[in-house]
């Protein structure tokens, strides 16, 4: 019997490293950047491509926040319960949008920063949903990053609450 419950166990904690690796890998990787060939972190000219160029290119996830103006489930997202040092861009086409050093723990189910590259971002009227909000786009590719609110900490009093699945994180240490 004492074979059987160590068996069990060891088995358990190898699944749970299983899914560890996995986990950690998908936080890192970004696959909208393999085959896309508007994505780049230095061009900022301004992108005209229509959505169904986008749909064979982005994932179905992504395609559906960045360019019909979905929302991940609160708390999901990848960048909600993370702090590392480096720089946010656009998944989609590779703009800068965020430094880390802006970001704060809100505690909204989303990443939120109280200041925005503002090179990198624009802004739209969203009345949908019977709500009037302010809607953060991407300034090169009008992909949709979320909403901004004037409920954040100073020294700014915004909070930028975006979904992670538009974000593409690059740490300092990853830098060249």
């Amino acid at each position: 019997m004492k074979i059987i419950i160590s068996m069990l166990m060891l088995i358990s904690l190898q699944m749970c490293s299983q899914v560890k690796q996995s986990q950690n890998k998908e936080v890192m990787e970004n696959s909208a950047t393999k085959n896309n060939p508007y994505y780049s972190r230095t061009d900022r000219t301004k992108l005209n491509v229509p959505n169904s160029e986008w749909r064979k290119i982005l994932s179905p996830d992504l395609y559906a926040i960045a360019r019909e103006a979905d929302t991940e489930r609160p708390f999901t997202g990848k960048y909600n319960d993370f702090d590392e040092l480096g720089d946010y861009y656009c998944a989609v086409c590779g703009n800068h949008l965020f430094r880390s050093d802006a970001k704060f723990s809100s505690t909204c189910g989303w990443p939120s920063f109280f200041e925005a590259d503002k090179e990198g971002t624009a802004y739209k009227r969203d009345s949908s949903h019977g709500m009037e909000r302010i809607e953060v786009v991407c300034k090169r590719c009008d992909s949709h990053l979320g909403h901004v609110f004037n409920d954040g900490p100073p020294p700014t009093g915004t909070r930028y609450c975006m979904n992670s699945v538009s974000l593409e994180f690059v740490g300092d240490s990853e830098k060249k």
